[in-house]
């Protein structure tokens, strides 16, 4: 009987270094299954992005913000303080920067002569939209004494406190309130978050008309002390690039007097298939689609496998997220494909119309993100499959055993950061940009 324990032992050995063989082979095959995934992923991410938009973007910037204000050598968009300056700006440097005469001897623009192309390369698409919010006389309280002294108050920007009544002369849509028309319902500007309602009106075609339109407008008092900010947004396709560059010129009117300028340039690629490789990322798209579906009914059937054990497991959550991540990116590109489609057609239809483009642009730098955060986890996954090696779990498994220590200090740590960012707001807030607000003060 005791020469019999000896056999079943070796007996059982080669067992388990077969298991673990089978272990290691199975790992293995997921590796490389989940490496062609993520090459997949690369390609379409990188695929979506190109180092034109830097230029573009760039470009843009220098043409509507850099440009001096007429007869001012040191005044710009970036730098007005009134709106006086703001008038100049309107029928200086932005109908300069819109409206481009023809390239000398090129035939290719005769048949679009109502067409601006903007440093000759950039086709302005539609014409621009101009739209203001206001607020309502009598939004602010006054200290007792100092009624007598106010007749007028004009407080802070509020949702509940816009003015929606039709003023000035009422006889056009600059003078009447329009109603949210796109999906984009706020707007955060420097010093407030806006609806996407208000006054709004539309540039002409010509740079002649629109300046004697800017000018009619000026003279009745577009802009008055109820004013709050005005938005100026436009939109422009550079085929050379296959780009879209989506502008929104802010220019808020504060309670406390001035004017503070802001702006957002994004330059995207909406149109996703044009060239062959495009169409090649298209092709890659699908293979995407397919990862994703086989990974949903893997997961799925590893749910009803383990059931509540499933969500013991970190791993298991990081693929909920990847999966969940893989199919808001597959949604969006459906529905941007779909929407630009739509918006084009209205556009081609009725080119004297604004293509509100912004929203898609929002979403679309908003995509972006999330896909860096996708392709982020994406390669983190990878610790998952590599377990089986002793070298490689050296980096998780000393995170696992110091997390303690890591989670006290990081609580010693922000109560030091949080404490220094409040003093910083409250010495310097009122006088330093960089401590202005105290979310500055915690990147300072």
């Amino acid at each position: 009987m005791f020469l019999e324990i000896p056999h079943v032992i070796g007996s059982v050995r080669p067992r388990i270094t077969q298991s673990r063989e089978l272990e290691m082979k199975a790992s293995f095959q997921e590796l490389l299954i989940y490496i062609i995934y993520l090459t997949d992923l690369c390609i379409i991410t990188f695929g979506m992005v190109s180092t034109d938009m830097y230029y573009l973007n760039k470009v843009m910037l220098k043409l509507f913000l850099k440009t001096p204000l007429p007869g001012v050598e040191n005044i710009d968009f970036t730098t007005m303080g009134s709106i006086s300056d703001f008038w100049q700006f309107l029928e200086g440097p932005l109908l300069d920067g819109l409206f481009w005469k023809p390239w000398p001897n090129d035939n290719s623009t005769s048949l679009h002569r109502n067409s601006s192309y903007i440093y000759y390369e950039n086709l302005l698409l539609g014409v621009p939209q101009i739209r203001q919010l206001r607020i309502r006389n009598n939004t602010c309280s006054i200290y007792p004494p100092f009624r007598a002294f106010t007749k007028l108050c004009y407080g802070k920007y509020s949702y509940k406190y816009e003015d929606r009544e039709s003023f000035g002369l009422k006889n056009d849509s600059a003078w009447h309130y329009s109603r949210p028309t796109s999906l984009s319902l706020w707007h955060w500007g420097s010093i407030g978050l806006y609806s996407s309602g208000g006054f709004r009106f539309t540039l002409p075609k010509t740079k002649e008309k629109s300046l004697e339109k800017l000018i009619f407008l000026e003279d009745n008092n577009w802009i008055t002390k109820g004013t709050r900010v005005v938005f100026i947004d436009f939109s422009m396709y550079n085929a050379n690039v296959n780009l879209f560059c989506i502008v929104r010129l802010t220019v808020e009117f504060p309670a406390i007097g001035g004017i503070i300028p802001s702006w957002r340039f994004r330059s995207v690629k909406l149109l996703r298939y044009v060239t062959y490789f495009d169409y090649f990322l298209a092709s890659c798209e699908v293979i995407f689609c397919l990862f994703v579906l086989t990974f949903f009914i893997q997961e799925m059937s590893q749910m009803k496998r383990l059931k509540i054990n499933y969500f013991k497991d970190g791993w298991n959550w990081l693929d909920m997220l990847l999966l969940l991540l893989n199919v808001v990116a597959i949604v969006f590109n459906a529905y941007r494909t779909v929407e630009v489609s739509r918006l084009m057609e209205n556009l081609l239809s009725n080119s004297d119309v604004y293509p509100d483009f912004y929203f898609l642009g929002y979403w679309q730098s908003r995509y972006n993100n999330m896909i860096s955060v996708n392709i982020f986890f994406a390669w983190i996954k990878i610790f998952k499959f590599i377990s089986f090696n002793k070298t490689m779990t050296q980096l998780s498994s000393t995170l696992a055993r110091c997390a303690k220590d890591i989670i006290g200090f990081a609580i010693m740590f922000f109560i030091i950061f949080f404490a220094y960012a409040q003093l910083g707001y409250l010495v310097f807030g009122s006088q330093v940009n960089e401590f202005s607000t105290f979310q500055n003060c915690m990147y300072e």
